[in-house]
């Protein structure tokens, strides 16, 4: 497997592994959004909370030129650790 291949698994599963981590609060759903063919990465919170709605991202991920750029990461712990 190559570098750029196995990149874009471990994107994914970091993705999608904070994608199953539900809200306490809210109806707030995470929507993973893969594209593939431009190697972006996002997590997305969509919902609810109370009369408010919520929406925003959470995880924004680029491969541009064989490296990968973190543009957003609003994760507690940190994606890249």
């Amino acid at each position: 497997m190559d570098t750029l291949e196995r990149d874009r698994e471990i994107i994914q599963k970091i993705i999608s592994d904070y994608a199953q981590i539900p809200y306490s609060y809210g109806k707030i759903e995470r929507n993973s959004v893969f594209d593939c063919e431009r190697d972006r990465y996002l997590l997305m919170i969509v919902g609810w909370e109370g009369v408010r709605q919520v929406h925003g991202c959470i995880i924004h991920v680029e491969i541009i030129d064989g490296k990968i750029w973190i543009h957003r990461d609003g994760t507690e712990d940190g994606i890249a650790g």
